[in-house]
């Protein structure tokens, strides 16, 4: 499906479900590399006024909680992310005219509370993240919220490649950017792609 004919989509959902002032969710699943930032942009200018983008990264722990919980290596897996916040907050979405949000700045590797604002004529939100879908708790009581669930699926070599070249990008060698793909994001792919509910719309990439 090419984003236009997603936005109609959600446009259709929502148009049934909204009432008042309520909000509809979009939730845009998808492994590491599969492209949900990207796709999640582009919904939100076909939707135009009224779209906002929410992005689960602002949950990730930070580096000190990781390195002392042995998880620093596997920064990106599930268990490296406040989950319980990340449900917190789409509860809130549901409910709350403005809710302030985490960001995640990556050129300090780090996420920033409340570093962005849902305001209240942010009707139309489109969450995207890796592990959305994710059938294990605490991750699974946030479906229930989610109005639309779209999954990316891209080939495991397609998703190798971007990943190596994502850590190039950021100043890895080609052999330290292949392994750290493939010891950590690869098999984080491997679980979003295993573990995760059907999605109502997938879309192959």
């Amino acid at each position: 499906m090419t984003p236009a004919a997603i936005a109609a989509l959600i446009r259709q959902r929502a148009a049934e479900a909204i009432t008042g002032q309520g909000r509809f969710i979009t939730a845009l699943a998808g492994p590491p590399g599969a492209g949900k930032s990207t796709l999640a942009e582009g919904l939100r200018a076909e939707l135009g006024a009224g779209a906002r983008v929410v992005p689960m990264d602002g949950f990730h722990l930070d580096n000190p909680v990781l390195a002392a919980r042995g998880l620093l290596a596997r920064k990106g897996s599930p268990e490296s992310f406040d989950a319980q916040g990340f449900v917190h907050l789409v509860q809130r979405l549901t409910v709350e005219p403005e809710v302030a949000i985490p960001v995640f700045d990556r050129k300090l590797d780090l996420a920033r509370a409340g570093g962005d604002l849902v305001r209240a004529e942010d009707r139309l939100l489109i969450i995207e993240g890796n592990y959305l879908l994710l059938e294990a708790e605490p991750w699974s009581a946030a479906r229930p919220f989610y109005g639309l669930t779209l999954m990316l699926d891209v080939p495991e070599a397609e998703l190798e490649r971007r990943l190596i070249q994502r850590w190039i990008d950021h100043d890895h060698t080609p052999g330290a950017a292949r392994a750290r793909a493939l010891s950590n994001d690869i098999p984080n792919a491997r679980r979003v792609q295993r573990e995760s509910a059907a999605a109502d719309v997938m879309i192959r990439q």
